[in-house]
């Protein structure tokens, strides 16, 4: 398995060793003895399943009281995934990361807690599975605004506008957050 940090150092793609032959292929998406080994600690407890069309964007949600960290990969379709750092403190504040994921690239992004999660579905349709670190709590979601200006996240968009949810045409900017509704920075320890 092979984990690369992102432009967000706390975010990671993963790469996971594919054995293939003409019969088809075997990974191992999820070892726990490797991610330790890589110094992610997160014990999950909830794993989810989606399905989306093309155009539909998901985010960017975090949890306040429940925090999520997550384990997400595409098992068919293509999606651009998007982490943004949403934790007031820390020296990434504001900035994001994304990366393509794909059935194809079978590659993975780890996203730690305390940072706003999202996704936009490129191909016709896509499935995207993840694990999270604790169970969804909807009176501790939070989210916000996809298309935040000053976050600046560069969406590959097939339509100019995404198909969204109610509740992600609601959230505010960063900036407009309360300061009670965003997580706050702990210096994690250095990686293995």
């Amino acid at each position: 398995m092979k984990i690369t940090p992102t432009a967000l150092p706390d975010v990671l793609l993963i790469e996971p060793r594919v054995f293939g032959d003409n019969r088809g292929y075997f990974l191992e998406f999820y070892s726990v003895r490797a991610f330790h080994a890589a110094g992610i600690l997160s014990h999950f407890v909830q794993d989810n399943h989606s399905l989306s069309e093309r155009g539909v964007l998901r985010g960017l949600h975090y949890q306040l009281g429940n925090p999520q960290a997550k384990l997400v990969r595409v098992i068919r379709g293509e999606v651009y995934d998007v982490a943004v750092d949403v934790r007031k403190g820390s020296p990434t504040f504001g900035k994001w990361a994304g990366v393509t994921l794909s059935a194809e690239n079978k590659q993975m992004l780890y996203i730690p807690e305390g940072f706003a999660h999202g996704f936009y579905v490129i191909s016709e349709s896509a499935e995207f599975i993840y694990k999270c670190s604790d169970f969804y709590s909807p009176s501790e979601e939070r989210g916000i605004f996809w298309d935040d200006p000053a976050v600046g996240v560069q969406w590959p968009l097939v339509n100019p506008t995404p198909n969204l949810s109610e509740k992600d045409k609601k959230y505010g900017t960063l900036a407009t957050r309360p300061l009670a509704d965003l997580p706050k920075y702990t210096p994690a320890a250095p990686r293995i």
